[in-house]
């Protein structure tokens, strides 16, 4: 399997290679989010209000992650299911974001927009969030604290591993593993 490290912010031109089934590993800057976060954040577009951070070039993880333990960064951090943000999803690649992670299928609406937009859907294994804790190495809440764990949190990853579910030109890996699964 082709592995590929990515570093973000990432751009158009990195994303362009990027197909179905590769696995990447991830490191840089992230942000978390899940369904009251993205809700906050649409609102603020629709308000022509400020972001809480830049979108362009980067990755939003579906994650709440629980309280990190005493001498750790951040508890476990596993993923959300995505289809709880595809109403919002759309919107935030048009605004630049390049990547989103988390676990499940991806709307239809949101499948265009990464065709539109040069983006990615990412997922990672339901299950593992005390392995995906320990590739944060920081976790700050840069926005809406109220949340709690949905706060936004700005993260600092180191190798977090993940697989390319749909790419830009369409491609959707669950579609072709379904597609290609037969019983013998």
């Amino acid at each position: 399997m082709n592995r590929v490290r990515l570093t973000t912010p990432l751009t158009d031109a990195v994303v362009e290679q990027l197909r179905i089934g590769q696995q990447v590993f991830i490191n840089g800057v992230i942000y978390t989010g899940r369904d009251a976060a993205h809700k906050r954040l649409i609102n603020l577009i629709e308000q022509n209000k400020k972001l809480p951070f830049d979108p362009k070039g980067q990755v939003i993880y579906y994650v709440g992650p629980s309280p990190a333990r005493p001498g750790r960064v951040i508890g476990a951090a596993g993923p959300t299911t995505s289809g709880r943000m595809d109403q919002y999803a759309p919107k935030l690649y048009a605004l630049g974001i390049k990547a989103t992670i988390g676990k499940g299928r991806r709307d239809s609406a949101v499948i265009e927009a990464i065709k539109q937009y040069k983006g990615i859907y990412l997922a990672v294994v339901g299950g593992a969030a005390a392995l995906i804790a320990r590739t944060i190495k920081e976790a700050e809440i840069i926005a809406f604290p109220d949340l709690g764990p949905e706060a936004i949190y700005r993260l600092i990853v180191e190798d977090l591993p993940a697989i390319v579910v749909n790419d830009l030109t369409g491609g959707d890996l669950y579609d072709q593993s379904i597609n290609n699964f037969s019983i013998t």
